[in-house]
């Protein structure tokens, strides 16, 4: 059975060095007197992946992923990947994130 999921999730990685101090914490013992600006939006891309036994079906989204788009790269990317590698009875796995749920 574990064999037949296929997982998947997506990543965001910035192009201009830019940490995304929600998922980076850097504690000092004393309050930092540096100001550096930074762009409000950083230049990003994002990569969607399905993982599942045997190999990966992967995609990269240069735009701002939204419950429509998503929906779309499902019915058009991931079937179509389903297909052509000849997977069959298989369970797609995502998590709870808002494009997965509002479509």
């Amino acid at each position: 059975f574990p064999c037949q999921i296929l997982f998947s999730d997506e990543a965001h990685f910035w192009l201009n060095s830019y940490v995304n101090k929600e998922n980076c914490r850097i504690w000092g013992e004393e309050q930092p007197e540096l100001c550096q600006d930074h762009p409000l939006y950083p230049l990003k891309t994002t990569v969607w992946c399905a993982l599942k036994t045997g190999g990966i079906i992967g995609a990269a989204q240069h735009v701002t992923v939204n419950g429509e788009r998503y929906r779309a790269m499902v019915t058009y990317f991931l079937v179509s990947q389903i297909e052509a590698h000849g997977l069959h009875d298989i369970w797609f796995q995502q998590d709870g994130a808002t494009c997965h749920t509002c479509a």
